[in-house]
């Protein structure tokens, strides 16, 4: 028998054992010291929290409802941890040896003209998303084929609002390296934004 901890996790409750909640509390502890000195160190954490949210939540079934060890180790082997980002020569080995994240077609809210949805199709296939503009303007003049099919992708691809689901919009892994330069690129362009 164990004891069970509830827990506020990105925004989800979680059951977790106490084993696994020891581990997990020394893992952020250890992140929260690791990014101690960034200016944003307070959106990569909870970033990083709601990417081992998601990853819980894929753990839990019905029959299944308290998080363990297991599980916790299996969010650290996923994300990394703090040491595979110190380590600049380790970290871009690891990511060139971790099978290529989730790729998912989302519309990208950062670099739309009207709804995103080129900008997506863009991020998703590595091409320049005026590419894809052309494409639907060409489409759109002869008919109006475009127009309809933009409307359809519109309503149908959800927009990329995590950081998260950004990073899988453009087929990356989703783990702390990623999450952290994603996080200090958004944080410059809101600075250069607001120097402007």
């Amino acid at each position: 028998m164990k004891i069970t901890v509830s827990i506020n996790l990105g925004g989800w409750s979680f059951n977790i054992d106490e084993d696994a909640y020891a581990e997990l509390k020394r893992y952020l502890k250890n992140l929260e010291l690791h990014f101690a000195g960034e200016e944003s160190s307070s959106e990569i954490l909870s970033d990083i929290e709601s990417r081992m949210a998601e990853i819980f939540r894929s753990r839990l079934k019905t029959y299944k409802q308290v998080i363990n060890i297991e599980d916790v180790r299996y969010a650290v082997s996923v994300l990394g941890t703090p040491e595979d980002i110190s380590n600049e020569e380790g970290a871009s080995a690891r990511d060139k040896l971790s099978s290529p994240g989730y790729h998912r077609m989302y519309r990208d809210p950062d670099h739309r003209i009207i709804g995103g949805v080129c900008a997506g199709m863009g991020a998703f296939w590595n091409i320049e998303p005026w590419v894809v503009r052309i494409i639907f303007l060409i489409l759109a003049m002869m008919g109006g084929l475009g127009v309809l099919i933009y409307l359809i992708l519109y309503i149908v691809l959800p927009e990329a609002k995590t950081t998260a689901q950004k990073i899988e919009m453009k087929g990356e892994p989703v783990n702390i390296h990623n999450i952290t330069e994603a996080v200090k690129n958004e944080f410059n362009n809101v600075r250069e934004n607001m120097n402007l």
